[in-house]
């Protein structure tokens, strides 16, 4: 009886003891997580996103945009908060915050945008999410169904600590924020703009960008986890009529300071990374080459490229191991609890030294995962090919698994080994010519609707004065 009468009382406790002024708006919100909490979930996670995503290597850029930044942040409602801005080394067009004042960007938005006020934009909406706490509050009403164990949080500091901080890292990434955090972020990036005197109309031409990203590549490839703006035709539609409405003054907006320090910037996916072609991924960085099942969806993410069978009955994965050796690695992994081991052998991947590691996992529920693992050196690196497939699924993708770990070999194709990125690079028209003639005079591979988008142009055939600087995107693209 106790426990019934604890849960029906949680949310209710749990609304009383939770509630707290928004430092943006001074009204009334939930939230039960004191800002030192705050400030923690999102160090940790900053730590993780970092070691994972990657940072764009060019400290003069990462100054330039952490500058701007603070500069933005320090006319917030909370200017005493860590603030750190950091550029993401992805091709995808996105920018997020965590609590506590980590914000982000990638290269992928930076190379769409066309001026320092539209970075001021994407970056006033990101500050104004952590001044509003948007973060804390859709987790404090997460919060609400744990029912008798939010109450036990409350009422125990340490078990609330532990509790708090358990939630923090990557998964905070997973939050959406619905409609009205969406507008109140707008608004108050607009304010930050207006205090620092950006141009507050370089707002509505970014949601432009984000909206013509989306119809290019039918709705980008955003992952779910950072797709968190929505609508952004929607959105540059209010922006432009709160603009007028308001009647801001003129500002900033510091095109060509922008595009100076951007050039040069990686453009789309980077084939130093890894690259598929034809069935086959290329690492040119850890030259190495892996052939992958065909028909099996893959993804190059940073710590790892994975495959998974379009039934959803097996994947594989390659990733580096820590060990020294193949063996310390395969003793290793073979060690983890959860996990059944079967007997390691040692064998030749292609002429390479490696370890083979047959497991099972094990399961309450349902049939049980059938593994294999093989553990190869290249150089001072050893790399770990694993396979997994349901059990009784196994013998329809024995095949498929067994030629991608058979498939690790050495890379030396100098094509491949020797390969670039594209990047952005500035030209300035040396007399007035039409968008269309700028792309016969400097021909890309890129698609002329993306290069008419990142230098802002809606007519092509409408003359363009002497002296516009223009982007283009140079080198050759690789990669299916």
């Amino acid at each position: 009886m106790r426990r019934i009468a604890i849960s029906i009382l949680a949310p209710v406790l749990a609304l009383v003891l939770g509630c707290a002024t928004n430092p943006a708006t001074g009204k009334r919100q939930l939230n039960f997580y004191s800002e030192a909490q705050e400030i923690a979930m999102g160090r940790e996670a900053d730590a993780q996103i970092t070691a994972q995503l990657g940072l764009v290597d060019d400290p003069a850029l990462q100054a330039y945009v952490s500058d701007l930044g603070k500069r933005l942040a320090a006319e917030s409602e909370r200017p005493n908060l860590p603030w750190s801005f950091k550029v993401v080394d992805d091709a995808v067009v996105n920018a997020f915050a965590l609590p506590g004042g980590f914000i982000y960007v990638t290269r992928g938005i930076l190379a769409h945008m066309r001026s320092e006020a539209e970075l001021a934009s994407v970056l006033g909406h990101e500050i104004g999410h952590v001044t509003a706490q948007h973060s804390v509050n859709q987790m404090s009403k997460q919060q609400i169904a744990m029912g008798g164990l939010l109450v036990g949080m409350i009422a125990v500091p340490e078990v609330a600590q532990a509790g708090d901080l358990a939630q923090a890292g990557l998964g905070l990434l997973f939050l959406k924020y619905g409609r009205d955090d969406e507008r109140q972020a707008d608004d108050l990036g607009l304010r930050y703009m207006v205090d620092t005197g950006f141009e507050t109309r370089e707002m509505p031409k970014m949601f432009g960008v984000l909206e013509g990203v989306g119809e290019i590549a039918g709705g980008g490839r955003i992952p779910n986890w950072l797709a968190s703006h929505p609508e952004p035709g929607l959105r540059r539609e209010r922006s432009t009529r709160l603009i007028a409405e308001r009647g801001y003054p003129p500002g900033e907006v510091g095109a060509e300071r922008f595009l100076r320090r951007t050039e040069g910037l990686v453009f789309g996916d980077d084939p130093r990374q890894g690259f598929f072609e034809k069935g086959v991924f290329y690492h040119p960085e850890l030259a190495f080459r892996l052939d992958f099942p065909a028909g099996w969806k893959a993804a190059n993410e940073r710590s790892r490229v994975v495959a998974v069978h379009p039934d959803q009955i097996a994947m594989v994965e390659l990733r580096l191991a820590r060990e020294a050796s193949a063996a310390a690695a395969a003793d290793a992994f073979l060690r983890q609890e959860g996990l059944t081991p079967g007997r390691a052998e040692r064998l030749r991947v292609n002429g390479l030294a490696g370890v083979a590691a047959p497991f099972e996992v094990p399961r309450q529920t349902g049939s049980s995962i059938a593994g294999r693992a093989v553990f190869v050196e290249l150089g001072e690196r050893v790399f770990r090919l694993m396979g997994l497939a349901v059990a009784e699924q196994a013998s329809r993708v024995r095949g498929d698994i067994g030629r991608f770990l058979d498939g690790f070999a050495r890379l030396t194709d100098r094509d491949k080994l020797d390969v670039r990125p594209q990047r952005l690079a500035l030209v300035e028209l040396p007399r007035a010519m039409s968008f269309e003639e700028f792309l016969r005079r400097h021909p890309s591979e890129a698609d002329a609707r993306v290069l008419a988008l990142i230098n802002g142009v809606e007519d092509p055939a409408a003359s363009l004065p002497a002296g516009t600087l223009l982007k283009r995107i140079v080198g050759e693209r690789r990669g299916d």
